[in-house]
């Protein structure tokens, strides 16, 4: 069953908006998530040097999260944890990994592409917010 969470919006017209928006979403996240398992080593480089070496599991775990995130929006079962749960991920990622390759970028080209990596996850993370502050569960 898809996404039919009854959102509270002045028009029927607005809600299927956010409907629509919030299934987009969800396909997004779960394609990234897939991704994560297909693709780990193209994620590895990604991960913060503070962590311990644990191979590809410091891929797979978000990619699992990105996964059962997309699933909860989809089906409408605990919306709201995923939403808060994934927000809080996004911004681990803004201020771990996208926000240090910014500010010690090796080049222009790296920095610039951190920086927009540190727009999009913010940007996510406010919509995931948005979607667990409207949510009924």
């Amino acid at each position: 069953m898809l996404y039919l969470n009854t959102l509270k919006h002045a028009n029927m017209k607005e809600s299927k908006t956010s409907h629509i928006a919030i299934i987009l979403l969800a396909i997004v996240m779960a394609v990234f998530g897939i991704y994560h398992f297909v693709y780990p080593e193209n994620l590895l480089s990604y991960v913060p040097s503070f962590l311990p070496n644990a191979g590809n599991l410091w891929v797979y775990i978000p990619g699992a999260a990105f996964v059962l995130a997309a699933i909860a929006f989809l089906t409408n079962k605990m919306v709201k944890t995923a939403a808060y749960l994934l927000a809080v991920l996004l911004f681990i990622f803004v201020l771990t990994i996208h926000l240090p390759n910014f500010l010690n970028g090796s080049d222009f080209e790296n920095r610039q592409f951190a920086f927009i990596n540190l727009l999009k996850d913010t940007a996510i993370a406010a919509f995931a917010l948005h979607i667990a502050s409207n949510s009924t569960n």
